[in-house]
């Protein structure tokens, strides 16, 4: 059975997808050119600067993930994951507040941590496991 979004539902799952690779993409210019407050994040944290990197890395391969209608699923899961340890070392190492920021890039990550949790929702029934489950009680 292929399940197919409803018009609405598809116009939502683009707009958080489009959202959260938007979120991710222009954070890749501030990791990898080694930007003072990138570096400070990750040397807080204890990642400098192979975390900076990775983290980059992951990001980049989750925005072209989110934009590739078959695989959107798993750019959605990746950015949940970065997302989810972002807001953990907020709350648990760096503060709301980084470096004078008012909590913009706290905000940044519950944005997009919420997008990709609605690309997930929204797209479950393209996750190979979940697609299976789903399947066997219809």
């Amino acid at each position: 059975m292929v399940h197919k979004l409803n018009p609405k539902q598809n116009i939502g799952s683009w707009i958080a997808q489009i959202i959260a690779a938007i979120i991710m993409l222009q954070t890749l210019f501030f990791k990898f050119s080694g930007a003072e407050e990138s570096v400070y994040i990750f040397t807080k944290i204890g990642m400098e600067p192979w975390g900076r990197y990775a983290t980059g890395i992951a990001e980049l391969i989750a925005s072209i993930l989110l934009i590739i209608p078959s695989l959107c699923w798993a750019g959605a899961f990746i950015g949940a994951g970065i997302m989810a340890g972002a807001i953990f070392s907020h709350i648990t190492i760096l503060g709301i507040t980084v470096e004078g920021d008012g909590g913009y890039l706290f905000s940044l990550a519950i944005v997009t941590l919420a997008c990709s949790l609605i690309v997930l929702f929204l797209r479950k029934h393209q996750i190979p496991y979940i697609n299976k489950y789903f399947s066997s009680l219809a």
